[in-house]
């Protein structure tokens, strides 16, 4: 810990999530005292032991109303948005969170003085898509960004780590399904970051202490299209399934019906974002707006997904590292 950084408090809006808690370990580890906001705070009790008694403080807040959001940022040295939803389920809608919830969180941290503002967006939001999830996260950030000036938007690709909802989810179907999809041939190209990497990028920053306005992109090492990342995850957890391409317009109408569920496995618009490559923009490379711009070596996908996915494998952790696939 830098105890030189413990009169600066964090907040984290939607902070008790997957990439919350994993930001709230590298800031805690900086001694930062945090403040995880979020709508159940009494089901973020997991993210208080990641710091010394008293260090971090779960507390109400909901994006959908800028009273308790001006609350959790009073007092705020920074402040993180992480705050997202991956389909519409009741008044959780993109609008509400992504854009309405941008302009929100920004003029809380503006009126609370707050030295930087963070903005977690995604890859391909500066570019033209048919996804209104994308769509979404774009108004997001133009919103975050008039809303505070000097917002910093964070660009992340696939996130990857024990609690992810991509290597987890396809392996967990591998372990009950004869065959896993290949929707539109898997040939959309990813570049999986692992979100401790994030993690240490947004607390870098939060180091800075700058509201420069820029956009940084986040993405690790390696390229690997959908269908590379399948055949890894059955390679890692030693199954042999088939691998049944879905053209876009077939896994469309399924995710039309499935988007119709409480937890839909796939929605329509998901399929839209398998349409586009999900890459680091060569200009945001040459900036130094990456992770080895903000001085991160990236981690691959080999080197830490294992550690996670060997519970799916036949016998788990007692199976041969050599075993046939099954």
């Amino acid at each position: 810990m830098t105890t030189s950084n413990s009169d600066k408090l964090i907040t984290i809006i939607g902070g008790s999530g997957f990439i919350g808690r994993h930001v709230v370990r590298a800031l805690a580890k900086r001694g930062y005292r945090v403040r995880v906001a979020c709508r159940r705070p009494d089901l973020a009790g997991h993210v208080v032991p990641l710091g010394v008694p008293g260090q971090i403080v779960p507390i109400q807040a909901n994006v959908r109303f800028p009273a308790s959001l001006a609350a959790a940022c009073e007092g705020a040295f920074a402040v993180i948005n992480l705050t997202a939803v991956f389909h519409n389920a009741g008044a959780q809608t993109f609008e509400a969170v992504h854009e309405f919830g941008a302009t929100a969180i920004a003029n809380a941290a503006k009126t609370a003085k707050a030295q930087v503002f963070i903005h977690m967006s995604g890859l391909g939001t500066d570019k033209p898509s048919t996804s209104v999830y994308v769509k979404s996260r774009a108004k997001g950030e133009v919103n975050a960004a008039a809303g505070f000036p000097g917002a910093i938007i964070m660009r992340p690709s696939v996130v990857f780590g024990p609690e992810d909802n991509l290597f987890n989810k396809f392996a967990l179907m591998a372990r009950f399904s004869p065959l896993l999809p290949l929707i539109g041939g898997g040939k959309s190209k990813f570049q999986p970051v692992f979100v401790g990497d994030v993690a240490e990028a947004l607390a870098t920053l939060v180091d800075i202490g700058v509201a420069d306005g820029k956009a940084y992109e986040l993405g690790g090492p390696e390229i690997m299209s959908f269908k590379q990342i399948l055949q890894f995850i059955l390679k890692t957890t030693q199954r042999k399934r088939l691998l049944l391409p879905i053209p876009f317009a077939v896994a469309s109408i399924i995710g039309t019906v499935a988007g119709l569920l409480p937890n839909p496995a796939l929605t329509k618009d998901q399929v839209e974002l398998l349409k586009a490559d999900n890459l680091i923009d060569a200009k945001a490379e040459a900036e130094g707006r990456t992770l080895e711009g903000l001085g991160i070596t990236a981690r691959t996908v080999e080197a830490v997904v294992p550690s996670y996915l060997y519970r799916f494998r036949k016998a788990g952790q007692f199976s041969l590292p050599n075993a046939k696939p099954e």
